[in-house]
């Protein structure tokens, strides 16, 4: 019900049921690193150069201020819930979580699209909560190694001009607002419904020329509007952050489209799948969409061989996820 804040709604959802205990017990030590996390955001450079450059990541990626910082925020507030380990972008290995008979694992990308940060762009944390794997050292990458329909809870905290939690624990996609007066997540939205069809797509354009045929001619379609097949005129949005695109899809509608390309080191994808796609998949399914990887396959059966396996990513609206994949099966 709207209004209602984060604490009651995952109490409620729980009821006596201890996994689900420990689930809750997770996302609230989750957000409430996120809270913390978004007063740092908010306050940009006058708390320090938190968009600078400081070294690489196990990516090979520049890792700003901001990125290591909200990392060891996270793990921190992990050991204080039922997690026996963490997956990170930031961290090569699995990190030790809570020893004390902790019954979930937590993967999370604390900071994505923090290119952005310098720019104030919005950015955001994204998580996923998963079972401990049976016969699994928790604290291995084996154990992270699960498709994302085994998530017991996903989601994202985006921080723009509000900074909003939209997350599922598998009963529908729901979003909660950041109330500063009571620094608590009050639910906003009680059901997000991504809308079947659309006039938006995202995709980075720059690269085209890169891209399989199937998407050159799905983005072909979209571009000639209503001269076209389509009929009708079509707008680009494209944020470079996954969660600000991902949340504008959901509000919105739309699609969007990070495809594997010819470029050397693109050929499988660039979003990481075990604490990009998953959630995003998850939440997106819960809300109606649809994600996919273009190759006839969905995001949420996808079992990660490498704890930061990368993937195409497609998701949205489920009529423009149709029409894309029927171009990958015709080509």
């Amino acid at each position: 019900m709207a209004g209602e804040l984060l604490a009651a709604y995952l109490d409620d959802w729980a009821g006596t049921d201890a996994q689900r205990r420990d689930v809750a017990a997770t996302v609230m030590a989750l957000t409430d690193a996120c809270r913390a996390i978004s007063v740092l955001v908010a306050q940009g450079n006058l708390e320090q150069n938190l968009g600078a450059a400081v070294t690489e990541n196990v990516q090979g990626e520049t890792q700003k201020a901001l990125d290591d910082l909200t990392d060891r925020m996270l793990i921190e507030a992990c050991r204080k819930a039922p997690v026996a380990a963490v997956a990170s972008e930031e961290d090569e290995h699995p990190v030790p979580g809570n020893p004390q008979g902790a019954s979930l694992l937590v993967a999370f990308d604390p900071l994505d699209g923090s290119s952005n940060i310098d720019i104030n762009v919005s950015i955001g944390t994204i998580f996923s909560v998963l079972p401990v794997k049976p016969g699994a050292d928790p604290v291995s990458v084996e154990a992270f190694l699960q498709p994302g329909r085994n998530q017991l809870a996903a989601g994202y905290v985006l921080y723009g001009p509000q900074t909003t939690l939209v997350m599922t624990v598998g009963a529908g996609a729901v979003c909660f607002t950041l109330d500063r007066r009571r620094d608590a997540f009050v639910l906003t939205h009680d059901r997000l419904e991504v809308p079947h069809a659309t006039k938006e797509f995202a995709i980075n354009m720059a690269n085209q020329r890169h891209w399989p045929k199937p998407v050159q001619r799905y983005i072909d379609e979209c571009l000639k509007g209503a001269e076209g097949g389509r009929g009708e005129n079509t707008n680009m949005r494209w944020v470079a952050s996954l969660v600000a695109d991902c949340n504008r899809v959901l509000i919105r509608g739309g699609v969007y489209l990070y495809p594997g390309d010819a470029r050397p080191g693109y050929a499988e994808g660039r979003i990481r799948v075990l604490y990009e796609a998953s959630p995003i998949a998850f939440v997106v399914e819960q809300a109606g969409g649809e994600a996919v990887t273009g190759a006839g396959e969905k995001i949420m059966d996808i079992v990660p061989a490498r704890l930061h396996q990368r993937a195409s990513l497609i998701f949205g609206s489920r009529d423009e996820i149709a029409r894309i994949e029927e171009h990958h099966a015709a080509a």
